[in-house]
């Protein structure tokens, strides 16, 4: 199968490279109830001054989850860090970028702000100060049948909080999706790693990794999805292995938060996941054992499925790709259509088809 349109596509020679993803920034009305579900989720709570909640995973960023406290909820954007000062010099020359700012967080550095084409804010990120990493226990060994890993010993993981080692990706919904993968892949340098194309060759879903030359790096970074209004997806996070996956489910589900999808392992990185709903509806993602690539792989090309989603598991529930009969959604449904060239009656009959 063969792409019709130009994105995703690496660009030869972007702006800057990404090297990691950084932070995500939501709005919420509820920092309490927000930091309620994310400690349970796995997140270490930072600070929180009543204004603006920060977590942390077990790594060494000094936070990955920023919390603005705001009368509506949303999902406002993503930290990218980058390498130099000249990387920030170079977006702050963008359209419509801010001026290079001190960071007045945990870690410090100077940041540039910028808007993609969606709408989303994108925070490209210098000099943050590392912190000493959080202990975290091992992955267990496994008892496979060839070669047995343990001999008079049990597997007792701790019922616990799952202890989340990293922000690992962020899936984004598109309407305007190719001016804003165009963007991402020029200003940043992400690369398709796989990419799911309806029918006629469009891209449906693209799966984008950060281009760290020789250096092995996730299969996706970010994820954009052809829909009819930008929104967010999910969010992922990095467990150390699948039974902190399972018994991180178990907890929440005891804990009285509502599941989402998993557990299964995704057919496209491979990763063994579980999705939890926060309290005002976004995804969550644990996962482990996610593929990695170099720069050099080359992007593989997939047809179109719910069933392509996952490898095992449960089938992708249509709460992924279904959107709620509110009338917010029927005001950007026609937006989408009246405003975006990549939006049509067609093309979203046939995303409904494949993936409702």
């Amino acid at each position: 199968m063969q792409l019709s349109t130009a994105q995703p596509a690496r660009h030869p020679d972007p702006t800057t490279r990404a090297s990691a993803l950084a932070y995500a920034i939501f709005d919420r009305p509820d920092l309490e109830k927000a930091g309620e579900y994310l400690i349970d989720f796995g997140l270490r709570q930072v600070s929180n001054d009543g204004q603006r909640l920060l977590l942390r995973a077990a790594g060494p960023d000094p936070y990955c989850y920023v919390v603005r406290k705001a009368a509506a909820p949303r999902f406002v954007g993503l930290g990218l860090e980058v390498e130099t000062l000249a990387d920030l010099e170079a977006l702050a020359r963008l359209p419509g970028a801010s001026a290079i700012e001190a960071v007045d967080l945990p870690g410090g550095g100077r940041r540039v702000r910028l808007i993609d084409p969606s709408g989303f804010c994108v925070e490209a990120i210098f000099g943050r100060v590392k912190v000493a990493e959080l202990p975290h226990r091992p992955p267990l060994p496994l008892n496979s049948i060839d070669q047995p890993a343990r001999v008079n010993a049990g597997q007792r993981p701790p019922f616990a909080p799952p202890e989340v080692i990293r922000l690992g990706h962020v899936a984004l919904e598109l309407a305007d999706y190719q001016a804003t993968a165009a963007w991402y892949t020029r200003h940043f340098g992400f690369i398709p790693s796989d990419v799911q194309a309806l029918p006629d060759g469009s891209p449906a879903v693209a799966f984008l990794r950060l281009d760290r030359g020789e250096r092995p790096t996730d299969h996706h970074t970010l994820a954009l999805a052809q829909t009819f209004a930008p929104a967010l997806n999910h969010i992922s996070f990095e467990l150390v292995d699948p039974d902190a996956v399972g018994v991180g489910g178990r907890l929440m589900r005891d804990r009285g938060w509502r599941h989402a999808w998993g557990i299964g392992r995704h057919l496209l990185g491979s990763q063994i996941f579980d999705y939890w709903d926060d309290p005002w509806g976004d995804k969550h993602e644990h996962y482990c054992d996610g593929d990695l690539f170099t720069a050099d792989q080359p992007t593989g090309v997939h047809p179109a499925s719910r069933a392509g989603m996952a490898q095992w598991g449960q089938a992708m529930p249509a709460s992924f790709t279904r959107p709620k009969p509110t009338l917010a959604n029927v005001k950007a449904l026609v937006h989408g259509l009246r405003t975006s060239p990549d939006v049509n009656l067609k093309k979203l009959r046939t995303l409904m088809k494949l993936f409702g």
